[in-house]
């Protein structure tokens, strides 16, 4: 069995890749992982930012997380008109190609590439920090756990796990249940006697920094922003939902906003109510659970739960970005392979280069989701920016031309939505710049000249091989054949015996590369009663260079034939096991890639196998 198959399994046939649609309450669990998982960590980014004014500064996160949800609620209701304008799916950066141009649509996808590759490292960090809130000991271990995980999601979508409905059911609404819960015990213990404040760990944070400023404010809600992410799922993934797909899509983007909001601002009340602080060693998340639930099952339920909905997460990207990635690809804005279904019908160029970018970012900045925030929000809001313009653009047309009914409502919807989400994102760039959102900033165009160089050499590379101006020369030039010999051996007379016996009356001369006086000799000698009468020819080389002669005397050789061919033959040596190889010369191998990219230069390579 070939190690490809057993390592992924049988390949699956092209008729198998059949959509499964899928209800409202399934369709929630499937698209939502992401969006609800952010929950997890969002309030905890805000009060990071606000504790550096100081303890009495945290109470401010009431009103940013009431701002985020207001935020929400505008995207909430502009997505669902991107929803029932593209019921194919919506995203980023086909809307903006559709309606903005070619260069507004490649900045939405460098921007969701970002977010994708950034999602993968954030949700794992996350759901790496979840458990070693639980279990202490493994803190030191959380990299090399970090990265573990993502080679373990990277091999399960090499071998085509689904987004099975039941699959993705189970662990989205344990987590709802578990913090809807933590909500209701949380509440009831404040409502019952009172709620003592959390013992936190002192941490290097507690110590104000400054007083609580509006630029503070700005970065405190730029990074409770987190929130927001994911948002966009649904809109992408219309065509899998039960017919008709568009209404059904948006209720449950409705369902989702619901419940991102209730649990977002419920986490946000009970950390006030609770006076829990930022720690350096545990989530806010996992201190509200020892504070409601104690040490019991409960509290390790909470936190397994946790984990699972952010590694669920993670796994969504691992759908988004190769589709993406294809999409891109089929445009001609990245190699063409990334369009390619691999054994199992998944685009595994995409998945493998996902899980690498991943895992370097996770190494890079030490597993630390604090870190890796602020790089995180920048490019998700430039893409929702960019699609709810191309949505204003859209319905602008759709009124000005004909006059479509409810174009002017949708157009004020998605307005808002453009507005609200540019503000979001300028905040966002301004706040987070030094503390690392200039990367992403820097990257975006970066991409963008990556896909348009990409697509200009796809667009060379067509014109140079089109037929269209191109006519066959009347009387073809004969080729010229040199054949490289290092001694007369079984394997160059087998590649002799093969030209000659194969091609009719050949233009063949053999090249000797003369490093030794006394080995040239024999290798005449020998040639004279082997060579069938072809020409020795032999080039002097006073430094020992056997390469280098060679390409002068090939390039000679193509200059005095130019319109013909020259054919390299190649006598190579093959050995019978693997491990022998390293015992001979690879001068066939430096040949081959040396001749690569000469033009009208042909190798042949004829292999001798010893065993």
């Amino acid at each position: 069995m070939p190690i490809k198959q057993w390592l992924l399994g049988h390949p699956l046939a092209t008729a198998q890749a059949a959509d499964e649609r899928l209800s409202k309450p399934v369709a929630l669990a499937v698209f939502s992982s992401d969006a609800l998982s952010s929950v997890a960590y969002a309030t905890e980014e805000i009060l990071l930012v606000l504790i550096l004014a100081g303890a009495a500064a945290l109470h401010a996160s009431i009103g940013v997380s009431l701002a985020i949800v207001l935020l929400l609620a505008i995207l909430t209701a502009s997505y669902r008109q991107i929803i029932h304008a593209y019921p194919g799916g919506g995203g980023a950066y086909t809307v903006s190609k559709a309606n903005l141009g070619v260069t507004w649509s490649l900045a939405a996808a460098a921007s969701l590439l970002i977010d994708y590759v950034l999602t993968v490292a954030v949700s794992v960090a996350a759901g790496i920090a979840a458990l070693t809130s639980a279990v202490p000991s493994l803190l030191e271990h959380r990299v090399g756990l970090g990265v573990l995980v993502i080679a373990l999601l990277t091999y399960a979508n090499l071998r085509g796990v689904r987004e099975s409905g039941k699959v993705f059911a189970v662990p989205t609404y344990l987590f709802i249940g578990a913090l809807g819960l933590l909500l209701l015990g949380g509440v009831g213990r404040l409502v019952v006697g009172g709620a003592a404040p959390v013992a936190t760990p002192p941490v290097s944070l507690d110590a104000a920094t400054g007083g609580l400023t509006l630029f503070l404010l700005l970065r405190a809600f730029s990074s409770g922003c987190t929130a927001l992410t994911g948002l966009e799922v649904i809109s992408n993934g219309v065509a899998a939902f039960r017919k008709p797909a568009a209404h059904n899509a948006a209720v449950t983007m409705v369902w989702m906003a619901a419940i991102l909001g209730t649990l977002f601002l419920g986490i946000s009340g009970l950390a006030d109510a609770y006076a829990v602080r930022p720690s350096d060693h545990e989530t806010v998340v996992s201190q509200l659970g020892r504070a409601v639930f104690g040490e019991g099952p409960l509290y390790y339920c909470l936190q397994a739960t946790t984990l699972g909905i952010l590694f669920l997460a993670a796994n969504g990207s691992f759908a988004g970005f190769p589709r993406l990635a294809s999409l891109l690809a089929k445009d001609g804005f990245l190699p063409h392979q990334m369009s390619d279904l691999g054994d199992k019908l998944v685009f595994s160029n995409g998945i493998v280069l996902l899980g690498a970018f991943a895992a370097l970012l996770l190494l890079l900045f030490r597993g630390d989701t604090h870190a890796l925030i602020p790089l995180y929000a920048i490019g998700v809001f430039l893409s929702f920016t960019l699609s709810h313009a191309g949505m204003v653009q859209y319905w602008r047309a759709a009124w000005r031309f004909e006059r479509a009914r409810g174009a002017r409502k949708a157009l004020a919807v998605n307005l808002a939505g453009c507005v609200a989400t540019g503000l979001a994102t300028l905040v966002i760039a301004t706040t987070k710049f030094v503390h690392g959102a200039w990367a992403v900033i820097l990257l975006i165009p970066l991409l963008i000249a990556m896909f348009r160089a990409i697509r200009h050499h796809y667009a060379d590379a067509e014109w140079a091989l089109s037929l269209s101006q191109y006519s066959r020369l009347p009387t073809p030039r004969r080729a010229v054949y040199v054949m490289p010999i290092g001694g007369v051996n079984r394997a160059v007379v087998l590649a002799l015996d093969y030209v000659l016996d194969n091609v009719e009356q050949p233009d063949l001369r053999a090249v000797f590369v003369d490093t030794d006086p006394a080995a040239t000799a024999e290798v005449k000698a020998q040639w004279g009663k082997w060579g069938r009468g072809v020409p020795l020819i032999v080039i002097p080389s006073p430094y020992r260079s056997i390469l280098v002669p060679l390409l002068q005397y090939v390039e000679q050789v193509r200059q005095q034939n130019l319109g013909g061919w020259v054919t390299v033959v190649l006598p190579e040596v093959i050995p019978g096991r693997w491990w022998q190889t390293l015992l001979h010369n690879q001068r066939a191998l430096l040949i081959k890639g040396a001749l690569l990219f000469k033009y009208r230069t042909i190798v042949l390579d004829v292999p001798y196998h010893l065993d």
